[in-house]
């Protein structure tokens, strides 16, 4: 069964058997220093408080148990942004090894306020760590492919395939006003996850996302035929994935004590 629980992430954590998961993707608060707050056209506000004295602190043993739970070649993916990316990237060096980083993905978008004070900030990063560098699993053949940007110079077959995607992503945020859009403030496109999980975990294997929001590592999961674990603290993103998995028989809820 798929599941989605409720409760401190790292008091769930500690209840799953080591080396049982293919792939972990986790997008944790991003340590802004804000209330992050959304109102959507129902008059619902969402809103949780994203800050952080220390935020290695919170987040070491986290990944430490990340580690723990992956298959020897299992992957991490670390989504975050400018503010925390760089303290956090040699913090997880101390923990998966310098040597089984893979690659730092950048994904840029153009949406949204523009400061005038500096170069607006369009872009989150992401890093991704093989548990071992030497076995990993990437699909290369199963990405989706992207256009060339001048077609005209690699030829029709080449043109009409694409080509693999760089570690730059040009996709755009989940629309306010969209079909896809739950009404969570941190909720991310659903192109974004199929892809980590199309090229980093094997068919029927199991994905954890244990900063799980509004559900979209399971949702592409499941559209993937890759199988869940969903972890999350907040009473509003459970609610949230409940309106998500509505109807879905192998889409189980619980509670860690």
């Amino acid at each position: 069964m798929n599941r989605v629980i409720f409760g401190d992430n790292l008091a769930a954590l500690a209840k799953l058997p080591s080396e049982s998961v293919d792939l972990i993707y986790i997008d944790p608060p991003f340590n802004t220093g804000k209330v992050q707050t959304r109102t959507y056209k129902d008059g619902t506000t969402r809103s949780f408080d994203d800050s952080f004295e220390d935020f290695p602190a919170f987040i070491e043993p986290r990944i430490k148990e990340a580690h723990r739970l992956l298959k020897p070649n299992g992957s991490f993916y670390f989504h975050l942004n400018y503010i925390e990316i760089h303290y956090s990237k040699v913090l997880i060096d101390t923990i998966f090894g310098r040597e089984n980083f893979v690659n730092e993905v950048i994904w840029a978008y153009d949406y949204g306020a523009r400061t005038k004070s500096r170069w607006p900030a369009k872009h989150d990063n992401i890093l991704f760590y093989a548990k071992n560098a030497d076995d990993y699993v990437f699909n290369v053949e199963d990405i989706d492919r992207i256009p060339y940007m001048a077609p005209g110079l690699c030829g029709p077959e080449k043109a009409e395939k694409g080509k693999l995607p760089t570690d730059t992503w040009w996709l755009t945020i989940v629309s306010p006003t969209g079909k896809e859009k739950l009404g969570y403030p941190t909720q991310k496109p659903i192109k974004l996850l199929e892809r980590i999980i199309t090229a980093s975990s094997p068919k029927g294997g199991l994905v954890l996302d244990f900063f799980a929001g509004s559900g979209t590592t399971g949702h592409a999961a499941l559209n993937l035929g890759r199988k869940f674990i969903l972890v999350d603290n907040s009473s509003e993103a459970i609610t949230v994935m409940k309106k998500r998995f509505a109807g879905r028989d192998d889409v189980v809820f619980e509670e860690v004590a």
